[in-house]
């Protein structure tokens, strides 16, 4: 199983920010959206960071309220981890796990394609576990 396989039921759709834009508009969109992170994009589409509900958490600790009012830049994360569609799910669950990240964005030569979280990633592996169980289940009944 694979992170095309994720894309493929999930969609690619993606909500992003500037990096220009406010943390406040940018925490108006995690909120809108149901979300824990945004991607930062730069006008022509290329990665400029990532900023998490987490990263909002740290700079309110940092800032104050006046945060707010700050751009996004002054918070994202610049070295974002990225994937490809062709990763495993197990590959992106071991570099979720040792950086401690829960989102990442899927890179194909080069072009955005999409971003997966963690939970898109444990609901395909349950999804995968139950198939396979189903599987014995039959194989067990017919053998």
């Amino acid at each position: 199983m694979n992170v095309a396989m994720i894309l493929k039921d999930k969609g690619g759709a993606m909500i992003s920010a500037r990096p220009g834009d406010t943390v406040a508009a940018a925490c108006r969109l995690l909120a809108g959206h149901g979300i824990g992170a945004v991607l930062i994009l730069n006008p022509d589409g290329a990665i400029a960071g990532i900023l998490s509900e987490r990263d909002v958490v740290r700079g309110l600790a940092q800032y104050g309220a006046g945060l707010l009012e700050r751009d996004v830049d002054v918070l994202m994360t610049r070295n974002v981890m990225v994937c490809s569609p062709g990763d495993t799910i197990e590959d992106v669950m071991h570099v979720m796990t040792k950086r401690r990240i829960r989102h990442l964005p899927v890179v194909e030569e080069g072009r955005l394609v999409g971003m997966i979280s963690i939970g898109d990633v444990v609901k395909r592996r349950i999804a995968d576990t139950e198939l396979e169980a189903e599987a014995l289940r039959q194989y067990i009944a017919t053998g």
